[in-house]
């Protein structure tokens, strides 16, 4: 069973993380994970250019690096801009020091305060600590673009049941995905907007 909705009780039992917004709002916040990439990203942008939508990145420091003139053009075409870490670096699975690093060398490529840990997963302590310095960015929608074993009907007729003002949406930048991306996200944007939502910018709570 997939959840594409992030249940209530989650979120309040996580409450160091940003899941949504207020529902008094008929806007939903559209963020993109693991880029930038030449295969995908350029098409994302021209996309969201071409229907007047701003977005949020979350980067990999790495793919910064290696394309910084990409991610320059996030920036110079109004987006904001997310951590993601340097290497997407799995929480679970790396020390706090070393998660940390992660974190801090992609911050001299990243300039934001928006973090969200790659595969969503952070340690109570870990966001706690990151909170200080940090506005962590999770979603209260996931798209699974980037499982094919979940097809895009199945995908559109639950973003149509689900999808409410508030929202964060979570989709990929990540060449992996880049066909499957292409097809999704004009018939999603289509469907959002035909509910009555438009796309907003994330809202900082830090000062």
């Amino acid at each position: 069973m997939k959840i594409f909705k992030t249940p209530s009780i989650v979120r309040k039992l996580l409450f160091k993380r940003t899941w949504g917004f207020s529902m008094n709002t008929n806007e939903v916040y559209l963020t993109f994970d693991d880029g930038p990439h030449p295969d995908i990203t350029p098409w994302v942008l021209d996309y969201l250019k071409s229907h007047e939508i701003k977005a949020c990145f979350f980067c990999v420091g790495e793919n910064v690096k290696r394309y910084p003139e990409i991610f320059q053009r996030i920036i110079n075409e109004g987006h904001q801009v997310g951590n993601h870490t340097m290497y997407h670096t799995k929480s679970h699975k790396t020390s706090f020091n070393d998660y940390q690093s992660s974190i801090a060398e992609a911050a001299e490529w990243i300039p934001s305060i928006l973090f969200r840990p790659p595969y969503g997963r952070l340690s109570s302590y870990r966001a706690h600590k990151l909170s200080k310095e940090y506005q962590i960015i999770l979603w209260s929608w996931l798209s699974y673009d980037f499982d094919n074993r979940v097809n895009i009907s199945e995908i559109l007729a639950n973003a149509q049941k689900n999808i409410r003002g508030g929202d964060i949406l979570v989709l990929h930048d990540n060449y992996k995905f880049t066909e499957r991306q292409k097809e999704l996200l004009p018939l999603l944007v289509d469907l959002i907007l035909k509910k009555g939502c438009k796309f907003g910018v994330i809202p900082s709570n830090k000062s």
